[in-house]
């Protein structure tokens, strides 16, 4: 498979580019692992509506006429950096007094990429990508529950490290003091020459830590290219309903990827993960070694003086379960940057629809088109969900739309009104195509490391491709449609209805309708689901493509959106809030785990057991604490929340009330995992919470408060067991 075909390139094997003066420097990997670099100008541009805007500079841009009449009909280009932000700081004041119209690629890196037909990692595989993990371990001063880099006694001791090629090393205070063991690390870091550094919440805790450190000690982290320091600003990103703050670290000629995000951006799909901690992730996913060394957090420093060899391993231990996460996670961010005019750090906390708008762009960019101006945002209706009934059905097939939304665009040959080249048509049909040749290019494959390779590419381009449809209603996007996308939406209502109003015509008995699939008990008289599949085919129109995909020998309906699923292999999937939500407290969502597979597998005799073991060891004390705990995420800064607070707006929170009792520095996206106190099962949440972190050794949570969340969770799902099994419980 050729991307050139899609997206075009004139370098390859280029793994980061950086722009200096009138200069962009391109950093080479060749086959054999060895780094190179070479220069090439680089002119500055951006567009604008007027060239007028641009007089009184002192250094005149060169101004380019573009083709078409959209309103953004003029590039300038400027023969040097200065010039170039001086423009922009003219622009910026002319827009707040005036309201004039320019557009600019703030990116310099993504301006050369774009201007340059220029990607990353094109003709490399992820497995040539050097990537180096690291991972640091402090001692925290006695009476303090966390290590604060800026106390002086709370030293790194330890910096793990490995990279890709199966490298490790580990060094620590046993050899050298902080001072000499910060300049080691800048030096390795230095002779491994990596692409990329990797670390699990890097940007939250190790990258800040190694700053006030090498402050304290005046060593400078030198760890980009050329003997570069590194550059860092607040930043942030949004995470479907989460917005995360971030100080971002930049290094020259590299790139930082924290696995902490990437276990965010694989959850917002899957929703399977019950936190973002490095071990838990490492064990869902089965990467954990089976002697992995565990150390508490609270206790690395008594491990540090007593057992300190256990410490060394855990800490090797920490960046080898890093590394596995990524080489899981990353690679469709690493294949996605073959396409997009993005950094590679860029490309994995920007959205969706931001990269679409950047291929895009760069495409306009390229055949000298003028650009038009964003539409207004305005609200549409969306997707088809429906639930028509509740309980537990056997043999449940599912029939779902592949790429319902692409398809319809595709099929219809849709595109988006201000885009005169038909930019968006073509490269939505580019990635569909290379997406099907990926898949079966994987299904040929002959050895495990080929069907990765496809497996990521294949997974990579269904990503860009059911994001085309949502980019058309992305209110920053630069050919966003709202008509379109309603247009688009409602005729994917159409053609579900169009199944839907079949499978009733033909006697099967229709469960669940979700967007662009539908579960349903099949018809006594289809025998099998291709039969089935090929009656749904015939009475759809061309270019959408229905797959009978799955078969469940049971589903639990409860309500719409919310239902779980019997595998054939016994395991059972739980898909909603209601069934799933990390509001409720883990044993709550345990319990009800346990619940509906005794429901889904009929064994009814086992549901008084399973309540009455939960309520002894709420009453004994013997669940773990942390099962009784509920984990909140602060969507607003605590000094924010106490601000509104005073102001008369919204209403007391319990975790940000302990957020801001706490001596912690709690921030927005930060969070708080609190248990309830108390003698009543009515106790206010506010006002008898404690912070899990500070739980004293004498158990003190409120047993009254958690038996009745008990019996409320039996009142939420009685209806559906058989009376004669329903026990007594309460």
């Amino acid at each position: 498979m050729q991307l050139d075909k899609l997206v075009s390139c004139e370098f390859k094997r280029v793994v980061a580019v950086e722009t200096e003066a009138e200069e962009m420097t391109l950093f080479f990997r060749d086959r054999a692992g060895n780094c190179s670099c070479s220069t090439r100008p680089f002119v500055p541009f951006l567009f604008l509506d007027k060239p007028e805007l641009l007089s009184g500079l002192s250094s005149e841009p060169e101004i380019i006429r573009l083709s078409g009449d959209a309103p953004l009909g003029f590039r300038a280009e400027f023969s040097t950096a200065a010039s170039y932000l001086e423009a922009v700081k003219s622009l910026k004041e002319q827009k707040a007094a005036s309201g004039i119209s320019y557009r600019l690629i703030s990116n310099l890196p993504q301006q050369a990429m774009m201007a340059q037909r220029l990607r990353l990692f094109r003709d490399m595989h992820f497995n040539e990508l050097r990537r180096m993990q690291f991972d640091i371990e402090t001692l925290t001063s006695e009476g303090f529950e966390f290590p604060n880099a800026s106390r002086r006694e709370d030293k790194i001791i330890i910096i793990s490290m490995s990279d890709n090629t199966g490298w490790e090393k580990i060094i620590s205070l046993d050899d050298m003091d902080e001072r000499e063991l910060l300049e080691e690390f800048v030096r390795i870091v230095a002779e491994r020459d990596p692409d990329v550094l990797e670390g699990h919440n890097i940007f939250r805790f190790d990258l800040p830590y190694l700053e006030t450190r090498a402050r304290l000690h005046r060593v400078k982290l030198n760890l980009g290219r050329g003997n570069r320091l590194f550059s860092k600003r607040n930043s942030r990103f949004n995470a479907a309903e989460r917005t995360i703050n971030y100080t971002r670290y930049d290094l020259y000629g590299r790139h930082f990827a924290d696995t902490y995000h990437l276990c965010i951006f694989y959850d917002i799909v899957h929703r399977n993960l019950e936190n973002y901690g490095l071990k838990y992730v490492a064990r869902h996913f089965g990467v954990a070694p089976a002697n992995r060394t565990y150390v508490e957090g609270a206790a690395i420093s008594s491990e540090w003086f007593h057992h300190r060899e256990r410490l060394l391993e855990y800490a090797l231990d920490d960046v080898r379960e890093t590394r596995a996460v990524s080489a899981i996670l990353s690679p469709s961010y690493f294949y996605q940057t073959q396409l997009v005019p993005m950094k590679y750090q860029d490309c994995i906390v920007r959205g969706n629809a931001t990269r679409i708008d950047a291929l895009l762009v760069s495409e306009y960019l390229n055949a000298g088109q003028s650009l038009p101006y964003s539409e207004p945002a305005k609200s549409y209706a969306g997707g088809l969900t429906r639930a028509f009934t509740t309980g537990v059905y056997k043999n449940v097939w599912h029939c779902d739309i592949r790429s319902l939304y692409p398809s319809i665009l595709v099929a219809e040959n849709c595109c988006p009104a201000r885009d005169v080249l038909q930019a968006f048509p073509r490269l939505l049909k580019g990635l569909r195509l290379f997406r099907l040749e990926a898949k079966a290019a994987e299904k040929k494959a002959s050895g495990q490391a080929e069907k990765d390779l496809y497996n990521a590419l294949q997974t990579t381009f269904k990503i860009l491709v059911n994001s085309f449809y949502g980019y058309l209603g992305f209110a920053q996007g630069t050919f966003n449609d709202y008509a379109l996308a309603e247009k688009t939406a409602a005729r994917g209502r159409e053609i579900l209805t169009l199944m839907l109003d079949f499978l009733k015509e033909s006697g099967a008995k229709v469960l669940e309708m979700d967007t662009d699939g539908i579960y349903f008990v099949p018809p006594a008289t289809v025998k099998s689901p291709e039969a089935m599949e090929a009656k749904l085919q015939h009475i759809l129109p061309p270019g959408i493509e229905v797959e009978l995909d799955s078969t469940y020998p049971a589903m639990f309906c409860y309500k719409s959106k919310n239902y779980a699923l019997l595998e054939s292999s016994g395991e059972v999937a739980i898909t909603g809030a209601a069934l799933k939500s990390r509001g409720l407290e883990p044993f709550q969502r345990e319990c009800m785990e346990q619940l509906l597979t005794m429901l889904l597998k009929e064994e009814y005799d086992r549901i008084e057991g399973m309540f009455a073991a939960f309520r002894h060891a709420i009453e004994s004390r013997d669940i773990p604490l942390g099962k009784l705990a509920k984990t909140e995420t602060l969507i607003d800064s605590p000094q924010n929340y106490q601000t509104k607070l005073a102001s008369g707006q919204g209403r007391r929170s319990a975790a940000y009330e302990l957020a801001l009792a706490s001596s912690r520095d709690y921030q927005r996206g930060d969070q708080i995992t609190y248990y309830i106190t108390g003698n009543s099962k009515k106790a206010s949440v506010v006002d008898n919470s404690r912070l899990y972190a500070d739980a004293p050794e004498q158990r003190d949570e409120n047993t009254l408060y958690y038996l009745n969340k008990l019996n409320d969770l039996y009142d939420k799902f009685k209806e559906f067991i058989p009376e004669t099994r329903q026990p007594d419980l309460f």
